[in-house]
């Protein structure tokens, strides 16, 4: 604040010897405010759009290498497809000239072209994507592609936009409720963990997950190292998510929710890490990895109003409880490769929980946010649930077995992530005698 003072009180001395003054230097000093939240809201924008690179780096790295292309695919497609169904009615759905009983927005911005609203466009799209994204992973190894096409717009033009007019928009019904969610773990981490568990459900575990009796077996990612990039471009993207949220830069304070922000992801991950020391007998990378993402979804809807020591209690919290529940789900045949529906879904009910706990008061309650968090749940898996369904029944949503065995890359896109070291062709004898050759392919990741 004292900045700010300075900042303006320098620009008004400097303007006040010119021919500007007056009203000329408060119009001025309102103009720069302006440029300044726009450069702002446009930047932090940015960084969110720049998740999708670790969403894809996340999600290749803990599959396995002959659907890392397919998992790209997915990602790529999760924006492109996601970004021009909000430009065309997501938008309106959520933000548009009227609101129809605080449960949807309608006209006024459909096929959206105001230029007076296009950073918040443009900060509201990246959103919308992230939200789709996540369901990518959980489905990851043996889902259709043109039956993802198929389902991504609902998520970014129906399912999404109706969940922010209920509660960001200040028309919505959770809004006036008094349900709070600064910055998304419930609008969209627990709406997208929500919808991976709709989408699982339909399609069912991939082929050698369980074996006769019930039992999970491990299935290893096949890039460490590319999931830990992945999760280091979430984390700083994640600050264009949290921060960005104050939606300005004049009159806000964007350092707060840094801080919290970072704290959280801390101790999210240390908190993973101790759980599955304990669980597992060792230190594991991979839970220690998602851990941080847990402690970034848990801190995301209170990130501006809870204590800095609440943030770090917050994060611990939510990457203990997103270990348990991986292996809670694993256990009940639901198959989720990356993790989604922990790390996203119940990490992120637990940050919505969060701010009824640390930051009641001023209207908030923990029974606002119970009931917030229960609507978002009920609509987002009903509708997901209906979509996988009936995109089963018509066009169907699962790969044979043969193409789930061989890999998506080759059998969906006819094409290798790794022409050199995944699929390796070697000429074989064709008989016993070693007469003739047969080429045989071996898929080994």
């Amino acid at each position: 604040m004292k900045r700010r003072v300075f900042l303006i009180g320098s620009l008004m001395a400097v303007l006040g010897a010119g021919p500007l003054a007056g009203v000329a230097v408060a119009q001025t000093v309102e103009e720069v405010a302006t440029a300044a939240n726009e450069i702002w809201l446009v930047l932090a924008a940015s960084l969110v759009m720049f998740m999708q690179a670790g969403f894809a780096l996340v999600e290749a790295g803990f599959t396995r290498a002959k659907n890392a292309a397919n998992i790209i695919m997915k990602n790529l497609v999760d924006f492109t497809v996601g970004g021009l169904v909000y430009w065309a009615f997501g938008f309106a759905l959520a933000y548009g000239g009227s609101s129809v009983g605080g449960w949807f927005a309608w006209g006024d911005v459909f096929l959206f072209d105001d230029p007076t609203r296009a950073s918040e466009w443009y900060f509201q799209v990246v959103f919308a994507a992230t939200a789709a994204t996540i369901v990518s992973g959980a489905v990851a190894g043996r889902v259709k592609f043109v039956s993802y096409l198929i389902y991504t717009p609902f998520i970014t033009g129906l399912i999404y936009p109706i969940v922010t007019h209920w509660v960001w928009d200040s028309r919505g019904w959770l809004n006036k409720l008094g349900y709070v969610d600064f910055a998304g773990s419930g609008v969209v981490h627990m709406l997208g963990g929500v919808a991976a568990l709709a989408g699982v459900m339909v399609i069912g575990p991939r082929l050698g997950k369980y074996d006769e009796d019930g039992r999970p077996r491990v299935i290893a990612g096949h890039s460490l190292t590319r999931g830990a990039l992945g999760v280091f471009i979430l984390w700083f993207g994640w600050y264009g998510f949290n921060a960005g949220s104050t939606l300005a830069a004049v009159g806000e304070d964007i350092a707060y929710p840094a801080v919290t922000t970072t704290l959280a992801a801390c101790a999210g991950s240390l908190g993973a890490l101790l759980v599955a020391w304990i669980v597992v007998k060792r230190p594991d990378p991979g839970f220690a990895l998602n851990g941080v993402l847990a402690g970034l979804v848990g801190i995301t809807a209170g990130t501006a109003a809870v204590s800095f020591g609440a943030a770090v209690l917050i994060g611990f919290l939510a990457g203990a409880l997103m270990v348990g529940s991986v292996m809670f789900f694993e256990r009940v045949g639901i198959d989720d490769p990356v993790g989604a529906i922990s790390v996203h879904g119940v990490a992120g009910l637990w940050g919505v929980i969060a701010v009824g706990v640390f930051a009641a008061g001023d209207g908030v309650t923990l029974f606002n946010q119970l009931v917030g968090a229960g609507a978002i749940v009920l609509w987002t898996f009903m509708a997901s649930w209906l979509v996988f369904r009936i995109v089963d029944m018509l066009v169907g949503i699962r790969v044979t077995a043969e193409e789930e065995l061989s890999g998506l890359d080759r059998s969906e896109h006819g094409i290798q992530a790794y022409p050199e070291f995944v699929f390796q062709e070697q000429l074989a004898p064709a008989n016993g005698n070693g007469n003739g050759s047969a080429k045989v392919t071996a898929p080994t990741g």
